[in-house]
């Protein structure tokens, strides 16, 4: 059986050994008290570990308002705060096993946002009793930002910064349901830059792409609810999802839109219908249905927009119904 002696020396030695790892680490003892800062854990959030030992206010060192962190979760047995408090963690379980997540944290002291991986492990005594908890972070911003731009580019037009044609088709379906189960009107706008080949061709590609994204810049400005989604559809092309919209709303966003290229006044002098860069835009919303998918919609904004450039260009032309799409 072990002395006394023994076992305070294995304690210092476990002490010694957690504050010089190279992880960062802290530990709370079960009155969620900080009785381990280590070294990597004052590198990382800029706290010395004076300021922090033997309080509760470890939380200063990642968020600006005060808040649980992992450690607190697992001592309170409480893992189903982790929905409110993480951005993704493993499935809540038994917090008796420890709890594992990953949070953007604001670390006040050394003024950076970072993303960072936790893992909390519970120390019980050998009755079973919790006496600590302990808390490794890890550093993944870099792999997160990394990430983020990854999906970025897959869900972003490269020269417009606009949503790209992935990310209209997915948007479209999803929101084609959630309105046909809310029982509710969409819209759709598809809009045309006029003349864009003769563009192209009298000022060159650069300058076309430079059209282009200013286009992009007013429908970015211009479709600004949250829920709405404005992509380019596909070369000079652009299409606009308004869930949520009767066509009177569709139009106002239109005309808001036709308006602001006016403003934004770009020569075109090879123009066929003005002297300036202006759009034609086809309109059409009606609510979900079992008879209806949601090609139907893009079908009826692009029966309109056909429309829009056989009536001159430069204007908003719309259809509501089916039966104006079957007519045209």
């Amino acid at each position: 059986m072990p002395t006394s002696r023994n076992t305070e020396s294995a304690h210092v030695f476990a002490v010694r050994l957690m504050q010089h790892l190279v992880v960062p680490t802290f530990v709370l003892n079960a009155e969620r008290r900080v009785i381990i800062w280590n070294k990597a854990c004052e590198r990382l959030t800029g706290v010395p570990a004076h300021e922090v030992i033997g309080t509760s206010e470890h939380w200063r060192a990642f968020y600006d308002q005060e808040r649980h962190c992992l450690a607190d979760l697992v001592l309170l047995d409480r893992p189903d705060s982790m929905d409110e408090l993480y951005v993704t963690h493993a499935e809540p379980g038994d917090s008796t096993q420890g709890l594992r997540a990953e949070n953007w944290c604001v670390m006040p002291q050394v003024k950076k946002r970072l993303y960072l991986a936790v893992d909390a492990g519970p120390i019980f005594d050998e009755d079973g009793t919790l006496l600590a908890v302990v808390e490794t972070l890890r550093d993944q911003t870099e792999q997160k930002l990394a990430q983020m731009a990854l999906q970025s580019l897959a869900v972003k037009d490269g020269l417009t910064g606009l949503a790209n044609r992935r990310s209209f088709d997915e948007k479209l379906e999803a929101e084609w349901l959630h309105n046909q189960r809310e029982g509710t009107s969409m819209a759709v706008l598809l809009v045309d830059v006029d003349h864009f080949k003769l563009y192209n061709d009298t000022y060159g590609h650069q300058k076309g792409d430079a059209c282009l994204k200013s286009v992009a810049a007013v429908l970015d400005q211009q479709v600004f609810r949250p829920s709405d989604l404005a992509a380019r559809y596909g070369g000079e092309e652009f299409a606009v999802i308004m869930p949520n919209t009767a066509l009177e709303g569709a139009l106002h966003v239109a005309d808001r839109i036709m308006e602001a290229i006016r403003e934004l006044n770009l020569p075109h002098g090879a123009s066929l219908t003005a002297e300036r860069v202006t759009l034609s835009i086809g309109a059409a919303a009606f609510t979900p249905s079992d008879e209806r998918r949601a090609e139907d919609l893009v079908a009826a904004a692009d029966a309109a927009l056909y429309r829009a450039k056989h009536q001159g260009r430069n204007r908003v032309v719309c259809t509501d119904r089916l039966a104006e799409l079957v007519e045209a």
